[in-house]
C-alpha cells in the first residue's frame, strides 16, 4: 500500500473517530407524554418548550420524546429505556409518573432526572409546576360575570391537590363577583380522552352550565361547547385560540420553555441541582391567553387588573377571611395560604356542593 494511501486512511479513521466522540459529545434530554403531542394543550405545550431546546442548543442537544404513555408500569418501562439509551437528561410530564420516576432514577443515578406536577424528590430528581390556581382566578372572574344561568361547569380530570386548588380558586374569584354562582363538577377520571370530555361537557351544558372551565387536555370540551351555541369556554394549558372569539374567551397557557432550557444549560455546564420549582403569572410559566371580544370592556379591564397584582405579588389567589366546604375556618381575614397548605389541598372551599371522590 502507497504511503500516501496510509495516510489518507488514517486521516478517514481520525476523522470517523472525532466524529464518534461529537456525537458522544451531545447532550441527550428525553421527554415523556402522557397524551399525543397534538392533543391542542397539555402535552403540546411540553413539546413546543422540548423544540425551543432543540433551538436554542441546536447540535449541542439531542432530543428525543415518547408520546401516548400511560401512567404506572408502562412509565417505568420507558423512563428506563430512555436511560438506557443514553439520555442525560429527561422530563417526565404527568403526576402519575412520580413513583415511576422516583425508581427509575435510583438505577440511573447518573442520569438527571425532572418531574412536572409532584412532590418527590432526590438527589438526581428535581420537581416543577405552575401556580396554574392563578390563571383560575382570572378565568372564574370573567365566568362570574359572564353567567347567565349562574351555573358553572368544571370539568376536572384526577381529584388531586393540584386539580382542587384550581376549582377553589375559580369558583372563590366567580363568588366575589356574582353571589349567586353555582359550580357543577365532572371528574372525567382521565387527562386525555376526547370522547369522555365531550361528554362530561355535554352533560355539564344540559344542567344548565352556560361556561365550562376544565382541567383535562383536550379541545373536545370546546367543539362540545361551539355546537351547543351560547356556552362559553376556556382554553387549557394552551391557547386553543381556534375556537375563540367564542366559545374559547380566555385560556392558560403553560410557558414551559424557559425552564426546560434553564434545566438542559445546567445539565451541560454541570450546575444542575436537585431543586423544587413552583412559578406562575410573574415568572412567566403561566400565561394568560388573550382576552377576546366577547368578554366586555370593563370584564376584560377588572381580570386583566387582577392578572398584574398576582403578577406582582400584591395579591394572592387564596387571601382569607375563607372556610371550608364544612363550615371550619381556612384563613382569617387577610391571612394568605402557605404552599404546604396549596400543595397538599384536599379539601373544598365553602360554597362549593358536592364531594370530592376518594
Amino acid at each position: 500500500m502507497k504511503l500516501t494511501t496510509l495516510f489518507a486512511s488514517a486521516a478517514v479513521a481520525l476523522g470517523l473517530a472525532a466524529g464518534g466522540a461529537l456525537a458522544q459529545d451531545k447532550t441527550k434530554v428525553g421527554f415523556v407524554y402522557v397524551g399525543p403531542v397534538g392533543d391542542g394543550g397539555w402535552t403540546y405545550e411540553h413539546d413546543q418548550g422540548r423544540k425551543a431546546v432543540a433551538e436554542e442548543f441546536g447540535d449541542a442537544v439531542e432530543t428525543v420524546y415518547v408520546e401516548n404513555v400511560a401512567e404506572g408500569p408502562d412509565a417505568e418501562r420507558v423512563i428506563t429505556q430512555m436511560a438506557l439509551q443514553g439520555a442525560d437528561l429527561i422530563f417526565t410530564t404527568s403526576f402519575g409518573y412520580m413513583d415511576p420516576t422516583i425508581n427509575v432514577a435510583a438505577k440511573f443515578p447518573d442520569v438527571k432526572f425532572e418531574h412536572a406536577t409532584g412532590y418527590k424528590r432526590a438527589d438526581n430528581v428535581s420537581t416543577y409546576s405552575a401556580r396554574f390556581y392563578e390563571g383560575r382566578a382570572v378565568q372564574g372572574t370573567i365566568a362570574g360575570h359572564m353567567t347567565e344561568s349562574n351555573i358553572i361547569g368544571y370539568i376536572g380530570s384526577y381529584p388531586i391537590p393540584e386539580v382542587i386548588r384550581g376549582i377553589n380558586s375559580a369558583y372563590i374569584h366567580a363568588k366575589k363577583v356574582n353571589p349567586d354562582v353555582q359550580f357543577k363538577i365532572v371528574w372525567a377520571f382521565t387527562w386525555f380522552d376526547p370522547a369522555k370530555e365531550a361528554d362530561a361537557a355535554k352533560v355539564l351544558i344540559e344542567q344548565g352550565a352556560d361556561v365550562i372551565l376544565q382541567h383535562t387536555d383536550s379541545t373536545a370540551p370546546q367543539a362540545a361547547a361551539q355546537a351547543a351555541g351560547n356556552v362559553i369556554t376556556f382554553g387549557q394549558a394552551s391557547d386553543m385560540a381556534e375556537y375563540g372569539p367564542k366559545p374559547r374567551v380566555s385560556s392558560i397557557i403553560d410557558n414551559w420553555a424557559p425552564y426546560y432550557i434553564a434545566r438542559t444549560k445546567a445539565v451541560i455546564d454541570g450546575t444542575w441541582t436537585s431543586t423544587d420549582t413552583w412559578d406562575g403569572i410573574g415568572p412567566g410559566m403561566v400565561g394568560i391567553g388573550e382576552i377576546s371580544d366577547a368578554v366586555p370592556a370593563d370584564v376584560k379591564a377588572e381580570a386583566l387588573a387582577l392578572k398584574d397584582a398576582m403578577a406582582a405579588g400584591e395579591y394572592h389567589p387564596f387571601t382569607g377571611p375563607l372556610k371550608k366546604q364544612d363550615g371550619s375556618d381556612f384563613l382569617g381575614e387577610g391571612e394568605t395560604a402557605d404552599d404546604g397548605t396549596l400543595a397538599g389541598m384536599n379539601f373544598y372551599v365553602e360554597g362549593i356542593e358536592g364531594s370530592i371522590p376518594e
